[in-house]
């Protein structure tokens, strides 16, 4: 699998990771539902295997739980070891509500608690989940940086951040990484955010390049109908009127690319994302080996000027 270096790190990265959110399980806020343990570890197993060399997890997911699966994962794994990426800010209480902090003692906490979980001495890229508070940013970086001199982490990076907030931080100090959601259905970082990342040299690993699910091919409103009570996408406006219908318009067309290109809608979804040249890499979110075995050849996927126009016809039409 072709690689691209991350903004100004030295990690080479596979043009696809693997996107441990679902890993999280039930039984928290913004969960997908139930999720086995085995076949989450067997996913990581099978995207190392097809050639992934970084996974993207958080604190958040399942309050603990996916980086505790991840750890699972790499301690019976026998190939080379890869990247592992974190996130804070996303913290809860003792009654599993979800607490928005970015003050430095709850961020030194939340590092020390996730090299824990993850059982490793440093985490390759740690990164504030989102710009919130959004008054606290500065202390919030101010912070990742005190732990990257102290070498609890080798690199940091935000996700969720605007413009306004990325240049607020590069003040303090050099941002190496910026993990916004891309996809067909969701384009507007194209219009400002990706263009200055480039500019910037600010690595861009893109979340949800299928749309959180809605371009795999398997998406219709009456699978969204019959979706778990715990699954979050029955909260999420992507997921209801008036944005469904015109996201599963645009569904049809990537099937239909995919058709013509005998290929899979979700590794169109994905090459769609990966032809910007803001982009390093797509985190894909596996749930079983099956999935990778269907999506991992989507980094060769080279879409031609003709289709990739046409997409974007589809998406205003």
């Amino acid at each position: 699998m072709q690689k691209a270096r991350l903004g100004n790190s030295d990690l080479l990265l596979s043009r696809m990771g693997i996107g441990a959110w679902a890993m999280g399980g039930s039984g928290w806020s913004f969960s997908w539902s139930h999720q086995d343990d085995s076949d989450s570890i067997a996913a990581i197993h099978a995207a190392l295997d097809a050639g992934m060399n970084w996974i993207d997890t958080a604190a958040v997911y399942g309050l603990g739980h996916s980086e505790v699966v991840v750890a699972k994962a790499l301690a019976t794994y026998s190939g080379a070891r890869p990247y592992v990426f974190t996130k804070c800010e996303r913290t809860w209480d003792d009654s599993r509500q979800i607490i928005k902090s970015l003050k430095p003692e709850s961020i030194q906490k939340e590092c020390e608690a996730s090299l824990k979980r993850l059982n490793v001495d440093t985490i390759d890229l740690y990164q504030i989940h989102w710009p919130e508070p959004d008054e606290d940013i500065e202390a919030g970086w101010d912070t990742l940086l005190g732990l990257q001199r102290s070498g609890k982490v080798r690199w940091i990076g935000v996700s969720n951040f605007n413009v306004s907030q990325l240049k607020r931080i590069q003040a303090l100090g050099t941002v190496t990484s910026l993990q916004p959601p891309y996809s067909l259905v969701r384009r507007e970082v194209e219009g400002e955010i990706l263009p200055y990342a480039l500019e910037q040299n600010i690595g861009v690993i893109a979340y949800s390049p299928m749309g959180s699910g809605l371009l795999t091919g398997a998406m219709s409103q009456e699978r969204l109908n019959n979706l778990p009570s715990d699954d979050w996408r029955r909260k999420s406006a992507m997921f209801q009127t008036p944005l469904i219908e015109r996201n599963l318009r645009i569904a049809e067309e990537v099937k239909q690319v995919a058709s013509e290109l005998n290929r899979l809608p979700g590794e169109v979804a994905i090459a769609y994302v990966l032809r910007n040249p803001a982009i390093t890499g797509a985190i894909v979110g596996f749930r079983n080996a099956k999935q990778v075995g269907e999506l991992s050849r989507a980094s060769d996927l080279d879409l031609s000027d003709k289709l990739y126009g046409r997409l974007q016809s589809a998406i205003v039409a």
